[in-house]
């Protein structure tokens, strides 16, 4: 028998219980992207294509890691580990912001979800840099999108005044050494994730890329002329994925009170990414100085900010 409640509230329907007040929907966001990530992560790990990447090579991972030592297999796997340890990074981060700071109601957690989110939805469009459509990448966005915009929506009636835009321009706290290394590793995700996703969108490979597996463009157009598209998609996706963890990282860290919370969350979230980003490299043998010094570099900065902060921000809240 459905309860009536109070007298004075209009009873609730079935999807309005079901969404509640729209946090719901952007931590399904979270989890939605962890899962899509640890897919990625299941696929490398087992040498293994999508079955539309396999269709539209006309090649399967096994029939590629035949030719030229494999070079060209393993170059894709370090892109597509990446990508999956960006993009839980992003869920790992999403389900903070949901689960604490837009629940109190602050306004600048709902603005770090639209700004990351068109950061996000955005990249998707970078197919058109190489005439490449995923069509499990467009059917996860597909997914994504409504479940995001219905929970932005229904979560804005939570927002506190100020709810204005600026609220992501106020500190939360002074700056400190923790922070300020924390704030230097966000700075660099969105530069470098910004590059990383124009080269795929352009040029696709630097000169590191090229010389691991030995071959020229034209060489791996030889192969199969539909390679380079392909290699393409994924170091645009890698790129995106990176370029909004970053603004995540930055909005979190410059706008969120200290807390332990948050200081789990990053840490959680920059040990899967940058264990993913730096791992792989040593695992497929891709340890060119040059190309691994901006991921080493910004996991050290991470690490860096976390030791210097954790005292801080344990003490700075319990939540």
């Amino acid at each position: 028998m459905e309860s009536r409640g109070s007298s004075d509230e209009p009873p609730r329907g079935f999807l309005d219980a079901l969404l509640g007040d729209g946090r719901p929907l952007l931590s399904l966001s979270g989890l939605i992207l962890i899962a899509a990530g640890g897919f990625a992560l299941f696929l490398s790990a087992t040498g293994h294509f999508l079955p539309h990447d396999v269709q539209f090579l006309g090649m399967t991972a096994e029939q590629l890691c035949k030719l030229h030592a494999c070079r060209i297999v393993h170059f894709m796997i370090h892109d597509r580990v990446a990508f999956g340890g960006a993009i839980m990074a992003v869920g790992v981060l999403y389900l903070w912001l949901a689960a604490f700071p837009l629940r109190s109601g602050e306004a600048w957690a709902w603005w770090v979800f639209v700004v990351s989110g068109v950061a996000g939805f955005s990249s998707f469009l970078s197919y058109l840099g190489y005439g490449y459509l995923d069509t499990w990448h467009g059917a996860a966005t597909l997914l994504l999108l409504p479940c995001t915009l219905v929970g932005l929506i229904r979560t804005r009636r939570l927002l506190q005044e100020p709810r204005g835009f600026g609220t992501l321009f106020r500190p939360a706290a002074p700056l400190s050494p923790g922070r300020v290394c924390l704030l230097a590793t966000a700075a660099g995700m969105i530069l470098g994730g910004g590059s990383i996703l124009i080269i795929g969108m352009t040029s696709v490979f630097v000169p590191q890329d090229l010389a691991f597996m030995g071959l020229k463009v034209a060489d791996l157009e030889a192969v199969n002329p539909k390679l380079v598209p392909l290699i393409a998609h994924d170091r645009a996706g890698f790129g995106g994925g990176i370029f909004t963890c970053g603004w995540l990282v930055l909005g979190c860290v410059w706008c969120g009170a200290p807390s332990r919370s948050l200081w789990q969350a990053l840490a959680i979230a920059g040990g899967i990414g940058f264990g993913c980003a730096v791992g792989i490299h040593f695992m497929v043998g891709y340890t060119d100085p040059f190309h691994l010094a901006p991921a080493a570099a910004g996991a050290v900065l991470h690490l860096a900010g976390l030791a210097l902060s954790m005292r801080s921000m344990s003490a700075g809240s319990l939540r």
